[in-house]
């Protein structure tokens, strides 16, 4: 089996022929403000991603309020927090939904969301979400996998944490449901995670292991490991997004702000077009530039008949007479019309 040139999410081809698709995370950077989230689609939209994304769940359907250790959350960012008062804070109510999706289509970005239990994902078809996201926490989750898989969508789904094994699993699972547009996101969970781990050589490898399209989910604090992705392949780059990294809100302090947004859109397209194709032609920004190579000049006037010594000819710049390498055959030849000095060397003027 071969594997899939592109696929397309609302009308726009993703591909190692098309520039990198940018997906703007909204996550919780909304910080409970409706106002908020419509701003970060609109900055967004500005900056130039492709489609923004959010997140659907409420706290009661992604954990349980339990007060016992394994649901209190030790170390990192959200230190001393329980799980459901994490994402009581951090989730998107279902209401603002209908208003979001709304906005974004007024403006012409994409929007889909990453659903977090079958509810979700009933309450994002009618919507008429064009694609889903699965998180890499979700990517073990295989009922979730599948029940996404039954709506006939585009499925993009990230692998932090997982292993070759689970990403198979994950894999067969939504293709085994009916998914036949499927792309895989490298990803390291860590937040913020370091640019060492991301191993940027392994996107290669998934995009020949696992036959699917591949990008990057990139939780780096800037831009240089995306970017870099799109050199080994990475057709697709999603990073969180906010509009103040001082915000305070659980995931504003390792997410992009609007110019480092249009930076990152700006750059990675640009990465994407240096990559080009194999070509060893001269390039239409060279041409001007001949004139700096060396070829072989007339460094004697030599009158019809006379033989060409070492003497005679030279290697200089510019570059409108023979190639330097043509030097061996010209000493010793006879010239058949009369040369100057400073004239160009050319096969013609030779007996």
């Amino acid at each position: 089996m071969t594997r899939p040139d592109h696929f397309t999410i609302d009308g726009r081809e993703i591909g190692p022929s098309q520039p990198p698709y940018i997906i703007a995370e909204l996550s919780a950077n909304h910080n409970g403000s409706l106002e908020t989230a419509i701003k970060l689609i609109s900055e967004a939209k500005r900056a130039g991603a492709d489609a923004v994304k959010m997140q659907t769940y409420r706290a009661d359907t992604i954990t349980l309020n339990v007060n016992r250790p394994e649901f209190r959350i030790k170390g990192g960012l959200w230190d001393g927090k329980s799980l459901h008062e994490l994402y009581e804070e951090a989730h998107t109510p279902w209401d603002w939904h209908k208003p979001l999706f709304e906005h974004a289509r007024s403006l012409g970005i994409t929007i889909f969301s990453s659903p977090f239990d079958f509810t979700a994902v009933d309450l994002l078809e009618s919507l008429g979400a064009p694609a889903y996201k699965i998180a890499s926490f979700e990517a073990i989750d295989l009922p979730l996998i599948r029940y996404v898989a039954s709506k006939g969508k585009p499925m993009i789904i990230s692998t932090g944490m997982a292993n070759e094994a689970e990403i198979q699993e994950a894999i067969d699972a939504a293709r085994g449901a009916g998914c036949t547009q499927l792309a895989l996101l490298r990803c390291v969970s860590g937040y913020p995670a370091p640019s060492h781990e991301y191993n940027l050589r392994t996107i290669p490898d998934m995009q020949a292991r696992f036959n699917t399209l591949v990008g990057l989910s990139d939780h780096t604090l800037e831009n240089i490991t995306a970017v870099t992705s799109v050199a080994v392949g990475a057709c697709i780059i999603e990073k969180h997004f906010t509009l103040d990294r001082q915000g305070g809100g659980p995931d504003d302090s390792f997410s992009l702000e609007p110019a480092d947004l249009e930076a990152l859109c700006k750059d990675t397209k640009t990465a994407w077009k240096a990559l080009g194709a194999v070509d060893y032609g001269c390039k239409a920004s060279e041409r001007a530039n001949v004139q700096f190579r060396r070829s072989l000049y007339f460094v004697k006037s030599l009158a019809v008949g006379e033989t060409i010594t070492a003497d005679a000819v030279k290697s200089v710049r510019p570059g409108y007479g023979l190639a330097p390498k043509h030097l061996p055959e010209v000493i010793g030849r006879k010239v058949k019309v009369a040369v100057q000095y400073g004239d160009p060397a050319s096969l013609d003027q030779l007996m």
